[in-house]
């Protein structure tokens, strides 16, 4: 592994000074600002005039929101071929990836992660009653290659997204094709890839068909991996798993000015192996488990959602969406050198319903006024059960759950929030009035519990342009998560060679989130750089009670604790030196500090180390793509006592690493396109910060796309 102790300087320093080198070449002949990308992101060399929905819940041209917005492409998706979506948010500004084992991984975002960050898939809560607040599979269980584009807005948007939206909000838009001919046509893709670094491959096929009021859709995926081959060339047995996915949407136009859509996504993970719990970890001579397999892993989503445009003095666009979410995390675990298998049986069935308007309310001189307002329901029931049995007698008894079966969590909000448009300025803001009904039943560890926390948190967005392309801004933001089921309820065992017990009486936490950017669009330059701070209130976290269970795991339990600050710096440039060749660089530099009981200051869980990626892109004779990038990190050896115990996390620290990959796409007919990929050419033996997994070693891959 490669230390990098001078990257912290080699990176920030250069990006501050471009933020006034590209202010500064905004001369008097580029004033007329050209369209620029979809994602604002460098590498990603997609239209600009694309428009992203998720920061206001509208369509606009992500350089005039205010918030910290980044944007994946489904094209980017092509390229890189990735086992899951959170890996394409590696190498974005604010943004770090955390894998524990193959098969899940999850963003973090400004330093925060799980339940701390909202998930959204088309509009709808991916998180849950059990969603964790620190690494989970989740976001594994959405099919990446359904989806058409995936958004991120870094910073706290609590009006609009309410609770768990206190780093950021994560939201995955699948693909909805759109017909403009009166008459019925129809096409599809066939897309297939292959990474030697696990023979893995993935292969989807996709299909549409309709015209200016039908249009029926729906793809089959499947991936199949084989134990990952790391830096060096050792291999990590098991960690091979499987991918069967499927979705189908139908839009049918109801009338002149509304329109009704149904969807239906499935994926599944048969069996997946816990690499942390099943390869010792440092620290450890032994694995935790013999045993330890998410059998299976599963989610199942229905979604509806009805449209209407209205010339009304109420509202110009109505939207409703109804949505079904089910969740099984069934897992098989035997605990290292004992006899007992447990079988688990954890299911959430989440049920939403929001109904948002979008009412323009006049304008005033120069001034333009719009009104987003709704309302939202969401209601899940969480059902859990435990059968163990002995491997050698072949008796088995039934015991409680992981969490309390028939635990329930319910909420309900209100919320409104304005925009003002002036020649120069803008101004949003918003406020959000949240309910929670929680439930837990009686069990063996605690007695019946229920909890009705509710809280008004809001957001203030500022946006002034100081010349055409160049725009200065400023967030302000409450963030809000009531305790769930897991953080309130859990009972077993957690990575790390932990095991959890529930603790009834927590309390919601918050944070207030700040940050001011810059955002420079121009001819020649594109830039964002933002320094943010975060103040995390009343933190929920695990704490080691001193005591360990019989086989050796310690025994800890969430509790609020005194606090946290985060704060930091993330930028990207992109230099577009001509129509065939641009250039891009990125870095993230996050801090994180948290006090403990006896008012000691410590450093924060699971902090990313300063990381970055710099590359660049060149497109030639029209069919020809050629893109060589680097991604680096820095040493993170500022360790919160929490990640000294964990396993997962060298106690002397993560070293820095520096890897070299290189894209290559070849558009061989209009319809074909094949690619290649080339990763850590140099064989790196590395691990992102907090991952329980050593990254991937050198990687040969392929991948080609066939649309008719």
């Amino acid at each position: 592994m490669m230390a990098l102790s001078s990257m912290r300087w080699g990176l920030c320093v250069p990006l501050v000074l471009w933020t006034g080198l590209v202010t500064a070449s905004l001369s008097a002949d580029e004033k007329q600002v050209e369209s620029i990308s979809v994602d604002d992101q460098p590498g990603h060399a997609v239209n600009m005039e694309t428009v992203q929905v998720t920061a206001r819940r509208i369509e606009e041209s992500i350089q005039d929101v205010a918030e910290a917005v980044s944007v994946v492409s489904n094209l980017e998706i092509d390229r890189k071929g990735p086992e899951l979506l959170a890996e394409m948010l590696r190498g974005l500004p604010g943004s770090y990836f955390q894998q524990t084992t193959p098969g899940q991984g999850i963003p973090i975002i400004r330093g925060l992660k799980g339940s701390q960050v909202l998930h959204l898939v088309d509009g709808m809560r991916l998180n849950n009653a059990f969603f964790r607040n620190a690494p989970n599979q989740y976001l594994g269980l959405v099919d990446t290659y359904a989806t058409e584009r995936a958004e991120v807005v870094r910073g706290s948007v609590p009006s609009l997204y309410g609770a768990d939206a206190m780093g950021g909000v994560v939201q995955v838009l699948t693909a909805e094709p759109v017909f403009h001919e009166s008459d019925w046509t129809g096409g599809g893709k066939l897309y297939g890839s292959y990474n030697s670094f696990d023979s893995g491959f993935a292969a989807r096929a996709q299909a549409a068909a309709g015209n200016q009021a039908t249009s029926l859709s729906g793809g089959l995926t499947y991936q199949d991996h084989d134990d990952r081959r790391i830096g060096g060339g050792d291999r990590i047995e098991p960690s091979g798993y499987r991918v069967q996915a499927a979705d189908f949407k139908w839009r049918q136009d109801l009338t002149e000015n509304s329109e009704l859509m149904l969807s239906v996504q499935y994926l599944k993970q048969p069996s997946t192996p816990r690499v942390d719990e099943l390869v010792p970890g440092y620290g450890q001579d032994e694995p935790s488990s013999a045993i330890y397999e998410f059998k299976p892993n599963q989610r199942d989503f229905l979604h509806a959602r009805y449209r209407l445009q209205s010339d009304s003095r109420w509202f110009r666009l109505f939207e409703a969406h109804l949505g079904r979410q089910v969740i099984t995390d069934d897992r098989l675990t035997q605990e290292f050198g004992a006899t007992e298998q447990t079988r688990e049986s954890n299911e959430s069935s989440l049920d939403g319903l929001t109904l948002q308007f979008n009412s323009p309310w006049g304008s005033a001189g120069s001034v333009k006024k719009e009104l987003i307002w709704g309302l939202e329901y969401y209601d899940d029931t969480i059902s859990s059960s435990r059968t163990r049995t002995d491997t050698v007698t072949g008796e088995s008894r039934e015991t409680d759950g992981r969490f309390p079966d028939g635990s329930l969590m319910k909420s309900a909000a209100v919320y409104a929030s304005n925009s003002w448009r002036w020649d120069r300025f803008s101004l949003d803001a918003g406020l959000r009035y949240s309910w929670f009904d929680i439930l837990l039943p009686a069990t063996d560890e605690i007695p019946a519990t229920r909890l009705e926390p509710s809280d008004l948190t809001g957001d203030i967005h500022l946006g002034y342009e100081i010349q055409p392309g160049v725009r200065l801004l400023a967030n302000i933001g409450r963030g809000f998560r009531p305790p769930n089921i897991f953080d309130l309820g859990t009972l077993g065992s957690r990575p790390g060679n932990r095991f959890n017990v529930p603790n009834p009486d927590l309390e919601p936490e918050s944070v207030w989130s700040y940050d001011l950017g810059i955002k420079v669009a121009g001819r020649h330059w594109q830039l964002e750089t933002y320094l943010w701070y975060s103040d995390y209130r009343d933190r929920i976290s695990s704490r080691f009670t001193g005591e360990t269970t019989a086989d050796g795991r310690l025994i800890v339990i969430s509790d609020n604790q005194a606090g946290a600050t985060l704060y930091g710096l993330e930028s990207g440039v992109r230099y577009i030196a001509n129509p065939n060749l641009e250039f891009y660089a990125v870095a993230n530099y996050t801090h994180g500090e948290e006090s403990n009981d006896e008012g000691f200051t410590v450093p924060g869980d699971r902090i990313p180390p300063l990381n970055g990626r710099i590359g660049l892109v060149w497109d030639f004779q029209s069919r020809f793509r050629i893109e060589p990038y680097l991604d680096l990190a820095d040493r993170q050896d500022r360790l919160s006592p929490r990640d000294e115990e964990d396993p997962r996390i060298d106690p002397l620290g993560t070293s820095g690493y520096v890897t070299f990959n290189l894209l290559a796409s070849w558009q061989v007919k209009d319809a074909l396109t094949l690619g290649l990929r080339l990763d850590n050419m140099a064989d790196t033996n590395y691990r992102e910060h907090g991952s329980g997994v050593d990254a991937p070693g050198r990687n040969l891959g392929f991948w080609s796309a066939f649309v008719f």
